[in-house]
């Protein structure tokens, strides 16, 4: 079939007086699918996140012939690798929410997986701090949560407690989590697609998934190289350069997933949610030879994230992040190819010191160095609740063999183990 991918270059190019930016906005209707090579196959898992790698890896474990189809040219390239590397414990979701249950799953899962194989990761622990007395009875909340969620050894702490245990902190109160973690996101992925092609699984990249249509109660995949797509100006047709019709079909296209779905002719939009993107940045602390923190620091939540906080990596580099900064206007094009803008201005982190410094007091003027960023796939936007993964299969959209996840955001990386045998007992038959 890959070769087959890589030989099917030459579709005709028919002109057209469109603009770029209409031909990007009606990209359904610029796809013409006449004679496109057509093939069947078992399984198909669109995007090669670490989401997608572990259901790829399950799904090849139980003996199905599994290919990976990811626009990028390697894996690994989107939110996973822009994200603060945290194996969380699974305080802040509601009790028996699908992000609660996965995370304290995918902790055990992913500690278990990452000792066993030799993945660089450690129980560092983690403090959510109360800094005002008016954050204490959410404090309180959360310790209440975590503890009906299942999360083990929790421990409220006084002030001084918790100061005695990280000297450069200040808060009233603290929230003591031992079994948060951090983990090499990069040495996991690695592992895993090593193990899923062990298992027969296929990983074709710079393969983009356009859209797809139902026909015969089965689900048509479009694909297209993606450098022919990033070269695609709108004056044109865009033809798939193969179709793929697979018994099952998992969409985890992250940041795409939402945008791809509308693309899939045939399934109702009514059931896809609406999407938003949550921009947010990381700094590192520069100029200091010894980390002033041993823990994970974690604020009060806030409204689109768990606050600006800290983390550290397995080589001790201290890290700020991220913030919430909700972004629009992205185009589907853009969307599929990971064209977002991830750069950091040095002036953002004018907007980090005085959240730092609700705990950090000591935090020095310039020496916050600009990180990196990332963006968080969501389903719910600025100052609305929360809302829990979403998991589509064939009781919700009525299509056979399809299974679409969306507002894979954190705990994403923690729960992704869990997320996968969920998929695996519910949708293998």
């Amino acid at each position: 079939m890959l070769p087959r991918l890589r030989q099917t270059l030459q579709s005709l190019k028919r002109t057209a007086t469109i603009s770029k930016a209409q031909a990007i906005k009606n990209l359904s209707t610029q796809i013409k699918k006449e004679d496109a090579p057509t093939e069947k196959l078992d399984c198909v898992v669109i995007g090669a996140g670490v989401v997608g790698i572990v259901i790829a890896r399950e799904l090849a474990s139980k003996g199905r012939e599994v290919l990976v189809l990811e626009s990028a040219s390697t894996f690994g390239t989107g939110t996973s690798s822009r994200n603060s590397e945290v194996i969380h414990a699974g305080i802040y979701y509601p009790p028996d929410s699908l992000k609660a249950l996965f995370c304290v799953r995918g902790r055990e899962l992913l500690y278990r997986y990452c000792y066993e194989h030799g993945v660089p990761c450690k129980q560092i622990g983690k403090l959510i701090v109360a800094t005002g007395p008016l954050e204490i009875s959410k404090l309180n909340e959360l310790m209440n949560r975590g503890t009906q969620n299942g999360v083990d050894n929790l421990k409220m702490l006084e002030g001084f407690e918790a100061m005695k245990m990280e000297p450069e902190l200040q808060c009233k109160k603290a929230l003591l989590s031992p079994v948060s973690g951090i983990v090499d996101s990069h040495s996991l992925m690695l592992s895993l697609v090593g193990e899923a092609e062990n298992n027969g699984t296929t990983f074709s990249y710079n393969s983009t998934v356009i859209g797809g249509h139902l026909e015969g109660n089965c689900l048509h995949l479009y694909i297209v190289e993606s450098k022919d797509l990033e070269n695609w100006n709108g004056d044109y047709p865009l033809h798939p350069e193969l179709v793929l019709v697979p018994k099952l079909v998992v969409n985890s296209a992250g940041l795409s997933s939402l945008a791809l779905a509308k693309r899939f002719h045939g399934l109702n939009n009514g059931i896809i949610p609406p999407g938003f993107f949550a921009r947010g940045c990381y700094f590192t602390l520069s100029s200091t030879k010894v980390p002033p923190f041993e823990h994970l620091i974690y604020p009060i939540p806030e409204d689109g994230g768990l606050g600006v906080h800290v983390t550290l990596d397995l080589d001790g580099q201290l890290k700020f992040g991220p913030d919430v900064e909700w972004i629009d206007g992205i185009d589907d094009v853009s969307s599929f190819l990971n064209k977002y803008d991830y750069s950091v201005s040095a002036s953002r982190a004018e907007r980090f010191y005085p959240e730092i410094r609700k705990y950090y007091p000591n935090l020095k003027d310039g020496s916050l160095q600009p990180g990196y960023s990332g963006i968080r796939p969501k389903v719910s936007g600025p100052q609305q609740s929360p809302i829990d993964f979403v998991i589509q299969g064939e009781d919700i959209h009525g299509v056979p063999g399809l299974v679409n996840l969306f507002g894979i955001e954190s705990p994403g990386l923690t729960a992704s183990m869990a997320i996968a045998e969920h998929i695996a007992s519910r949708f293998l038959k």
